[in-house]
This record gives structure tokens, sequence and C-alpha cells, in this order.
């Protein structure tokens, strides 16, 4: 097995007396896509922002490709080739569909010039199926095209990571499926994926491994259909009487 690409160990962040995430230890192996689940409130997008340094963890380390990162700006986490999306997209409204593109590939994937940051934009807007809406102001974008143009301007900065905070809520089913096409694209480049998600039929369509948060805590990790079938999974999300019965039956 190779070395793990992100390593997080022991991670725990307070807020007050409140612990979003609590002694949270896990690894991911490069090539992988990885659903991150859990019920409202459990502390995966924290766990996220610890890992993208939007946070400062409270306890606890992250290594990324051997590297301790612990105490990284977002800004750096990016040029290191860990790059996100957010679950409430805002991309630059005045700016041009491909101009945000650019923003991603010029500060943080550093392009070497300014055509060449359009350029490389041009290309993930083409991969993403936006190459027509390049120049609209990104305001003027559906809220499909803005979850489109979100994974553009991650993908601009050169991601070895991943990670996509529930990149489907709010789409149909039909544009539902056409994202989970375009994130196993994504992992076909040799992106690893690490994805929070509600949607089941997403989890079981894409992921090869999932983590549950409950309470801040991580509870179970596995092959998707071994986790599903975990009593303490079945409790966070259904409750102990449910659990119960299923385990009597």
């Amino acid at each position: 097995m190779s070395a793990p690409l992100l390593e997080v160990n022991g991670l725990t962040k307070r807020f007050g007396g409140v612990a979003a995430v609590s002694g949270v230890s896990f690894a991911l192996q490069p090539g992988r896509i990885v659903g991150l689940i859990g019920p409202n409130g459990a502390g995966k997008t924290t766990l996220v922002n610890l890992v993208t340094g939007v946070h400062r963890a409270s306890a606890g380390s992250i290594r990324f490709m051997g590297e301790d990162v612990s105490g990284q700006r977002p800004f750096e986490s990016a040029r290191r080739g860990l790059s996100r999306t957010f679950q409430i997209v805002q991309p630059f409204p005045q700016m041009t569909v491909l101009e945000n593109v650019a923003a991603g590939a010029m500060f943080a994937a550093q392009a070497a010039s300014r055509a060449e940051a359009f350029e490389q934009a041009r290309a993930h807007l083409e991969f993403v199926g936006l190459g027509p809406l390049a120049g609209r102001p990104a305001a003027s974008l559906t809220l499909p095209s803005r979850k489109r143009l979100e994974l553009a301007k991650s993908l601009a900065m050169r991601p070895r990571l991943l990670l996509l905070d529930e990149v489907n809520a709010g789409l149909n089913s039909a544009e539902i499926v056409e994202a989970i096409a375009l994130i196993r694209a994504i992992a076909a480049r040799g992106i690893t994926v690490m994805l929070i998600e509600h949607l089941m039929k997403v989890v079981f369509s894409l992921c090869e491994e999932l983590l549950v948060l409950h309470h801040g805590e991580l509870i179970a990790s596995g092959e998707p259909q071994a986790v599903a079938n975990d009593p303490r999974v079945i409790e966070a999300y259904l409750g102990t009487q449910y659990a119960r019965r299923m385990a009597a039956a």
C-alpha cells in the first residue's frame, strides 16, 4: 500500500465549551473516492475547514503528502494541492465565468502569466461543460451551472486532493446523475476525492470507502456496505429504537 496522501490524527476543534470535532483520526490513500457522511451537525464541514486551514485545530495534527500542515492557512492549503468546494456557492458575481476560474489558476496554482491562467481556465470550463458560458457574468448562472463553476474553480488550483462539500445539494435527479459522472471523470484524472454527501444514492454510486461522523466523533469507517450495516451508524441516522429493532430482526 502506498503512503497516505492525507493523515489526520486526534483532530479536535472546540468552539467555547463545545467540541465540534473530537479526536478524529483517519488516513486517505491516493486515487480513491471517499465519502464523509453523518447527520446534520455531525462536524463534517468543520472537519473540512480544519483540513484546509479555515479553522485552526484545538488539538491533533494534519499531514498532507508527508508534510505537517497543521498550522497552514487557506491559501497555503490551495497552493499545496489541497482544494475544496463550498456548500453555499458564492462566485465573484461581477466577474465573468472565465475570470472566476482564471483567478484560481493565477493565485492558487500560480500560473506563470495572465494569458496562461486564462488558457487553463478555458480548458477547465470545457471539462465541466461550461465552455459556451465563459463570457457570461457569474451572477447570471443557474444553480447547477454555479455548482459546475465551483468545480472548475477548484480544478484550476491543480488539486491532489479535492474536498467536495455537498455539491449535489439543490440539484434534481437528472442533474445529480450528471454530477456523479463529472466526479468520476475528475477522479479518473488521478485526483483523490473526499465528498460530504447526504444522498445515499450518490454515496453508494461513487465511494470506495466511507467515514461516518456523529457528534464530532468518527464512529465508523470502511467499505460502504459494511458501514451501512454498522449498528452505530444505523442508530446515528435512525435512532436507538430503530437500531434495536434491526438488531432483534
